[in-house]
């Protein structure tokens, strides 16, 4: 019999080190009688058989399947001990010597004799810290998924709207830059004019920016010298900021250069200078540093190796507090007041960094400032030398016959003006379809203007119907919405709506389009 209890006691004893929760069980006394090296891992410190329950296992708290907390008098092993009731499925924070924190399910079980009576309990703990880091983990992609949702639906929005809207915007520049060209009306009215050009032009940068945003905008990704970008951004970015902010430049010498969108990339520079402007009403530093960084941090993992160019933007302003920065980059959200930003900022710039395989990085403490970073990639090819700007007027001669097609008579009436002005005799068409007959009833061309979005054949596509034909080739100019400039051929020039009479002079010179 005796070697019967003596197995049994043996059994018992490695029964529970082979649990992979941590146990220990005490008699009716509380007296921790028995523990497994879990127990003794779980709770960061050596325990000893007979222990009380409440030493061994030290301060923790514990709360009951509804939620609410154990009393702070009795300890959960009391409880079970004075009640006989099992605690089932309660969630625990022990609190270990180091102040490290762990979150455990308990369960205790009363254990009673033959005859009944209540000899003791059993204490489970299961260690969580795994369950719930893949719960938040779970929640947090659930919460990325939604707002990548969220901005995906909001891009399609801006994207469906954007190639309207700069058609609504042409006809009204082209006008008012005709009536400027011109010098229609006084003095009083020309001011008019070049007020309401102005707020065309922002207009068109508000589209520019949410299809940044979006990241629908085209990026025309050159090598860009980020050092001297910045090293001649700093008077304009000086003007702007006024004189209480101070500029400093904080600018590695020899660096590489990087993948970029020269003028995007000038318009998110800008862009972060004057949110650090508005952060510092009453004045501040302003500082500019560009590096080179061998490897991201890594909270920023999915940037991947490096070498990176890395353009920080600080100030020593307000700073966010956690909720203001989670938002920052969301479409129209701002903390300034009404009328003083569109909340499309940081939402462009993290628009383009993520077009050119880069990141937007915002670190920011309330009372301490805001520091932005952008990574971007180290470009492999060399910087290409300045090219000297296009003609922006031609001869007023006659420079031959242009084709214009555009399926909306407003944008075409203001476009032919526009070559008319420039020299050439214009030929409108309002499809690509009509477009094509006109060619094969011999009309010849100098030059074909056209628009890319239409009902039935794009201008991509007429294209190269026209320069299939086996006559001479046709210079091409597609006149493009920001959204359909991935359906046009690489090859072809694009001039992106809307625009002015200079820029459609200058793409032409480009072209090459003397037509005589």
């Amino acid at each position: 019999m005796a070697g019967s209890d003596n197995k049994l006691d043996w059994f018992s004893r490695n029964l529970i080190e082979t649990l992979p929760a941590a146990v220990y069980v005490c008699d009716a006394d509380a007296t921790v009688v028995a523990f497994n090296r879990r127990a003794a891992e779980l709770w960061g410190r050596t325990p000893r058989l007979g222990d009380t329950d409440e030493k061994f296992c030290g301060s923790h708290k514990l709360f009951r399947p509804d939620g609410t907390l154990m009393p702070h008098n009795e300890t959960p092993m009391e409880w079970v001990l004075r009640t006989g009731e099992y605690a089932r499925d309660m969630e625990a924070i022990i609190e270990r010597p180091d102040g490290s924190r762990v979150t455990v399910l308990v369960n205790i079980s009363p254990v009673f004799d033959q005859g009944g009576a209540q000899i003791g309990a059993v204490n489970c703990f299961q260690d969580l810290t795994i369950q719930k880091k893949s719960e938040d983990e779970r929640s947090r992609l659930v919460e990325d998924l939604r707002q990548s949702q969220k901005l995906e639906a909001l891009g399609q929005l801006v994207g469906g709207v954007a190639h309207d809207f700069n058609n609504l915007l042409s006809p009204i520049m082209a006008s008012l830059d005709m009536a400027r060209r011109h010098a229609l009306g006084g003095e009083r009215e020309q001011r008019a004019f070049e007020a309401a050009l102005q707020s065309a032009g922002r207009a068109k940068s508000l589209v520019q920016r949410l299809l940044s945003f979006a990241r629908q905008q085209p990026i025309q990704s050159t090598a860009v010298d980020v050092a001297s970008l910045v090293h001649g951004m700093t008077d304009l970015i000086s003007s702007t900021s006024g004189p209480q902010i101070e500029i400093v430049l904080n600018i590695e010498a020899g660096l590489p250069p990087a993948t970029a969108d020269l003028n995007q990339l000038e318009m998110a520079v800008l862009n972060l200078a004057v949110n650090a402007r508005d952060a510092m009403p009453t004045g501040g530093v302003l500082t500019l540093s560009v590096a080179r960084e061998t490897a991201a941090p890594t909270y920023l993992s999915d940037l991947g190796p490096g070498p990176f160019i890395r353009l920080s933007v600080g100030d020593t302003g307000s700073g966010m507090d956690e909720t203001t920065l989670a938002r920052a980059v969301e479409p129209f959200f701002s903390t300034k007041e009404v009328g003083k930003g569109t909340g499309l900022g940081l939402s462009m710039v993290h628009g383009l960094a993520s077009q050119l395989g880069g990141r937007l990085d915002i670190l920011s403490r309330p009372g301490a400032g805001t520091t932005v970073d952008l990574w971007l990639q180290i470009s492999v090819e060399p910087v290409e030398m300045a090219i000297p700007q296009a003609r922006t007027t031609l001869d007023t001669t006659s420079l031959g016959v242009a084709l214009l097609v555009d399926d909306e008579a407003l944008v075409r009436m203001g476009t032919a003006n526009m070559l008319v002005d420039l020299g050439y005799e214009v030929v409108e068409s309002s499809s690509a379809e009509k477009a094509l007959r006109l060619l094969e009833e011999g009309l010849h061309i100098d030059v074909l203007i056209t628009d890319h979005l239409m009902h039935g054949m794009t201008g991509g596509e007429l294209a190269r119907r026209v320069n299939e034909r086996g006559v001479d080739f046709i210079p091409v100019l597609i006149l493009s919405g920001f959204t359909d400039a991935k359906t046009i051929p690489a090859e072809l020039s694009r001039l992106a709506k809307p625009f002015v009479q200079a820029d459609l002079a200058a793409s032409l010179a480009g072209l090459g389009a003397s037509g005589k």
